[in-house]
């Protein structure tokens, strides 16, 4: 059974930081593309950050651009979001998502595989 499993949300200061991790399991993902999208109360689901399987670059939606850094662990595939400077918009489930297109991830469109979510809360 494939599992992407989150971990590392909780309640922070805006001004913080969080590192949120994905674990997969019962699936190689080595090549596949990996990221994460996130829903805030009452909004839609929407792209944070993605890297590349084939090439490791990485993408950003503009509201995370220079706070947020997408990595990867090469040998254990584990995914992680350095969330920085975080404010209360930020405030979100957070989803780890994988995929065999880097273009699933940043459409949102038919993406493979999907966490149950962790949620991050930034008080002001």
């Amino acid at each position: 059974q494939v599992q992407l499993v989150e971990s590392g949300g909780g309640l922070v200061q805006a001004g913080g930081s969080l590192r949120l991790s994905c674990v997969p399991s019962g699936h190689s993902f080595s090549t596949y593309a990996m990221g994460w999208f996130r829903q805030a109360p009452g909004k839609e689901r929407e792209f944070v950050a993605a890297t590349s399987g084939m090439t490791g670059a990485a993408y950003y939606a503009d509201s995370v651009k220079g706070r947020f850094t997408i990595s990867r662990d090469k040998v254990t595939d584990t995914v992680y979001l350095q969330m920085d400077s975080l404010k209360p918009e930020d405030t979100a489930v957070y989803y780890c998502v994988g995929d065999r297109a880097t273009r699933s991830l940043l459409d949102n469109n038919g993406i493979d595989y999907w966490g149950k979510g962790t949620l991050v809360t930034v008080s002001s």
